[in-house]
């Protein structure tokens, strides 16, 4: 089956969850009108099912290829590339003034989420590009901006992001590629980068790319990296292409998965220096950088999303086709495997994790336009606040739970799902990058220990349990007035994933100083924690809203009860975990440091 994208979860979070509304009314956003918005992700669905979807089998069994330099795509990748960028679907969220749609995130991500469910190795290439102008927005100089924007938000260039060396992977200090400064006010780039997510390809007129390297008088460490714009082919003063520029592919990887996305090896001056022009000040380079890193890994956290949401569909059509044995309570032939009870434990499982890490990248999209966009210096700041301690989530978590869903993808199919032939291998297969690119499960959960715990003693999550026990008590007024099983259960569970997520804040922020090992130890259960916390949150919010709305007759009955059944399943199988996962942050780092070195 192909790819059927789930606008009415989508709707219903960005409605009831995120707020559109209100981002509607913020100065900027004016557009994001709730009949637009729903007009835009009907038009992205259609384009991803009938274009993008089609080619993701082809992309894993004929992915793209390099010879003598050069990269070619797979079949159909060329040509869906130059109709996604016509249509503006690389613009959705950029300014107007350089060719955007000027959308707000939260109507970008749902399109995020739609391009990564229909082809994830088609859709790393636009995501680069976002991270690209979103870095050139921000520190680039006006002419570069001038040079780049429109072209690369056009789609007729794409961009990169070249930070990994061979000797360095994800510690940035060592970085050792060289800028050599120029009389003309360029630099000559001097150096090798691994993993660069199409870095050659065959899918546009120009490459951008981004480059961290150093200057001849930079410090040591991360303080004396700068980042440069290197482009595969120079561009004359009348905005023509010009020479072809001294950065070459001299390998593409062979991967276990995402096989239709070129990841190549980038050489810079073999042939006398590749030239590039310097974004912002030198020795900010990574400064710079982490502004294509975060819009990168909110993005990378949709991808976990995206495909766990195409396994689950194809999981779910292959239980209701597939008959076998009989019913447990009793049919008078074999029946399709949905009605086993073991089958549906796993498919709510899938689902039940898809829809709340859905529902907590879509809230922090909001709040990322909010920060942007309110006249409210306050409110701005507060938001900020709230998308950057949720960002390293997304991405860990998401991606995480994403490895999860597609192995049990593979489950649900039994001894067809370890068959190529069936599709469900892929999705499995492509997912198990994602916990890694972009800063691995542990780089996101330091970052959340460190940057987003520690550095405020925790008052950011602090301030966000706060409003998990606002739904809690919301959960108990409801039920006060109308009782409900369900929602008796979700906020008894909320409520002792709220208190053991605040113990671990506490904790962390309290024991950083007097035993940084033991928080460190416990920094991936702790991002983990959070996740199905916060997920869980959403998902009680969900299913207060469900219950409202059958209490007044208002809406699809059908999907809401499917709501608040399905939060249900993840307050009783997920978020049940919490309890677990405190024990493991505060007292379990004897045992991860229990041994030497030589005993391992």
């Amino acid at each position: 089956m192909s790819y059927v994208a789930p606008l009415k979860d989508m709707l219903f979070a960005m409605n009831e969850l995120a707020g559109l509304s209100a981002v509607n009314g913020l100065p900027g956003c004016e557009d994001a009108t709730p009949e637009t918005v729903e007009a835009v992700l009907e038009e992205n669905a259609k384009f991803c099912g009938e274009v993008i979807a089609p080619l993701n089998w082809a992309g894993d069994q004929a992915p793209s290829t390099w010879s003598d330099g050069q990269v070619t795509t797979t079949k159909g990748f060329k040509e869906a590339f130059k109709a996604y960028g016509e249509a503006g679907w690389q613009g959705v969220q950029h300014p107007t003034e350089f060719g955007g749609q000027g959308l707000p995130k939260l109507v970008a991500t749902p399109c995020i989420e739609m391009l990564n469910s229909a082809n994830l190795s088609f859709a790393l290439c636009p995501l680069l590009t976002d991270g690209a102008i979103e870095a050139l927005m921000t520190a680039g100089t006006d002419e570069q901006k001038a040079i780049y924007l429109e072209n690369l938000i056009s789609g007729k260039w794409t961009g990169t992001m070249n930070l990994t060396e061979p000797q360095a992977g994800s510690d940035l200090a060592a970085v050792r590629t060289r800028a050599v400064p120029q009389s003309d006010g360029t630099y000559k780039v001097f150096g090798t980068k691994i993993f660069i997510t199409y870095g050659e390809h065959d899918m546009a007129e120009n490459i951008v790319h981004l480059v961290l390297a150093r200057t001849p008088d930079a410090p040591e460490g991360v303080k004396g990296i700068s980042l440069f714009v290197v482009p595969k082919f120079m561009v004359n003063a009348d905005g023509s292409l010009g020479a072809r520029n001294d950065a070459h592919c001299v390998s593409i990887e062979h991967k276990l998965g995402i096989k239709a996305s070129p990841t190549a090896v980038l050489q810079f001056g073999d042939h006398g220096g590749a030239i590039g022009t310097l974004v912002g000040a030198e020795n900010r380079g990574l400064e710079y950088m982490f502004i294509m890193m975060n819009a990168a890994r909110f993005a990378v956290g949709m991808q976990g999303v995206a495909v766990a949401e195409r396994a689950y569909q194809k999981a779910a059509q292959f239980a209701k086709d597939r008959v076998q044995s009989r019913d447990l309570a009793g049919s008078a032939g074999p029946v399709a495997i949905i009605h086993h009870p073991d089958v549906r434990r796993m498919l709510m499982s899938m689902r039940s994790q898809i829809e709340a890490s859905r529902a907590l990248a879509y809230v922090a999209a909001a709040a990322s336009d909010i920060a942007h966009h309110h006249a409210d210096d306050a409110t701005r700041k507060t938001n900020q606040a709230f998308y950057e301690y949720l960002v390293p989530i997304i991405k860990g978590w998401s991606t995480e739970m994403s490895l999860d869903v597609t192995s049990t993808g593979v489950q649900v199919h039994g001894g067809m799902g370890f068959i190529e032939e069936t599709g469900a291998a892929q999705h499995y297969r492509d997912a198990r990058i994602l916990t890694i690119y972009e800063g691995t499960t542990a780089i996101q959960a330091n970052d959340l220990v460190g940057r987003k715990t520690v550095r405020d003693g925790g008052a950011t999550a602090k301030a966000i349990i706060s409003q998990v026990r606002a739904t809690e008590a919301a959960l108990a007024a409801h039920c006060a007035q109308h009782a409900s099983a369900d929602l008796a259960a979700i906020g008894a569970q909320l409520a002792i994933g709220a208190t053991a997520l605040e113990e671990v804040v506490t904790y962390v922020a309290g024991n950083m100083k007097s035993d940084i090992k033991a928080v460190f130890a416990g920094s991936v259960p702790y991002l983990k924690l959070a996740g199905i916390v916060l997920g869980g949150w959403q998902m009680a919010r969900a299913a207060l809203i469900a219950d409202q709305k059958l209490q007044s007759g208002e809406g699809d009955a059908k999907f809401y009860h499917a709501k608040i059944g399905t939060a249900r399943f993840f307050a009783d199988h997920i978020l049940s975990q919490a309890a677990g996962y405190r024990i493991a942050i505060v007292a379990g780092s004897a045992g991860v440091l229990a041994l030497t070195e030589d005993q391992f």
